[in-house]
């Protein structure tokens, strides 16, 4: 879970002491800080300078539990991206070093649409939306990723330009590598190649369903389901989402999307106060969510 808060700029200073300040900027006693008291807070996301401020436990989490054995960061259980966590010891050493840990900020933009790819994105905390732009000039969602899978699968199937416009739909955590270098690595690595066209294969459903979705489902079951399915990806109840986004993902009127968020929370599937929608009875939230929701749960689980 990340906090917001809107700091000046704290850049030069040291990590610890930039938490201190951001904590102390909270408002006394409020839900913010109620969180941070419960240990439910991993990172203060300071927009005004697209920042994460991580808690300690975090950071350390972020580096993959690396030990002083000198085991290798993120192997095995300790990787937080499916992708990478599904590779052999050696194949995953192998790549380790093209990798870099970075935070990604609300709203930025990783790939615009017709664009060569710069980098490759393996996401962990945060998620990415893909979009795709209508004639109307509006961008509709058509996938979502987050540490199941990677942002910039055209480039496995040898195509240099995204066809997609990603940009961050929940900030957090997430390794990066160039895009020469994974493409070279994709050439040599078979354990990589067969671990994306897996991911592919989900990805290409999950586009299906995302288009079925917006023409058979009502909106409130759209709703639902896009939250369950921010919160699987970011692994965590609380989204820092506010409904004009919300509106702006699912291609829809605000006034409609505060309908059907109040219609949830009056019957206690969620909550939400500035900018944060929490997720307090997920069970009946899947029940409130369309049909596609759980199929593609299936089909990410096969």
């Amino acid at each position: 879970m990340a906090i917001e808060n809107k700091l000046a700029d704290h850049r030069a200073a040291s990590a610890p002491s930039r938490l201190k300040t951001a904590i102390q900027a909270l408002p006394k006693g409020g839900m913010e800080q109620r969180a941070i008291d419960a240990g439910e807070v991993d990172a203060i996301v300071d927009y005004a300078n697209s920042n994460v401020i991580m808690f300690p436990i975090a950071r350390r989490a972020l580096r993959h539990s690396a030990i002083a054995e000198d085991v290798p960061a993120a192997y095995g259980t300790q990787v937080a991206n499916a992708v990478l966590a599904a590779l052999p010891r050696e194949d995953y050493e192998q790549l380790l070093s093209g990798l870099e840990s970075v935070n990604l900020a609300y709203g930025q933009v990783l790939h615009e649409e017709g664009t060569a790819f710069r980098y490759v994105y393996f996401p962990i905390t945060c998620v990415v939306c893909l979009l795709t732009k209508t004639e109307g000039k509006r961008n509709v969602m058509t996938g979502m990723v987050g540490h199941e899978g990677m942002v910039g699968m055209s480039l496995v199937f040898g195509a240099d330009a995204s066809p997609v416009y990603a940009n961050v739909l929940a900030a957090g955590a997430a390794m990066r590598m160039r895009a020469n270098r994974f493409s070279n690595e994709l050439s040599r690595c078979l354990a990589l190649q067969r671990e994306l066209y897996r991911y592919a294969y989900f990805e290409l459903g999950q586009a299906r369903h995302t288009i079925a979705c917006m023409s058979f489902s009502r909106l409130e079951q759209r709703v639902a389901s896009t939250l369950l399915m921010i919160s699987d990806r970011s692994k965590s109840q609380t989204i820092f989402l506010t409904q004009e986004s919300l509106a702006d993902t699912l291609h829809a009127r605000r006034v409609s999307i505060t309908q059907a968020s109040s219609s949830l929370r009056s019957r206690k599937l969620i909550s939400y106060s500035r900018g944060a929608i929490r997720i307090i009875n997920r069970k009946g939230l899947e029940q409130s969510s369309c049909s596609c929701y759980e199929k593609l749960s299936n089909l990410r689980t096969a």
